[in-house]
């Protein structure tokens, strides 16, 4: 499973959100899309984890939680 994290600040990187999703465990992988044309980030991304119970604490937990001036949305990723 993969996780969204939506309204993120644009100020944010990689490591940023590493640290916070690490308090659930062990992080498999970030990624922060960025525009094609700009090169800024869109003000979301998408976090994995080693496992789907860690995965799901960490979405009941953050969801809806104020971090760096703005109260995220964080929720299973849905398929491409």
């Amino acid at each position: 499973m993969s996780i969204y994290v939506g309204n993120l600040n644009y100020d944010i990187n990689q490591q940023d959100l590493e640290e916070v999703f690490a308090d659930y465990g062990s992080v498999k992988r970030v990624y922060i899309p960025t525009d094609r044309q700009t090169g800024h980030r869109r003000g979301f991304g998408f976090v994995e984890l080693e496992s789907d119970t860690n995965e799901q604490k960490a979405i009941d937990t953050l969801d809806g939680a104020e971090w760096m001036g703005r109260e995220i949305r964080v929720n299973k990723a849905k398929p491409r």
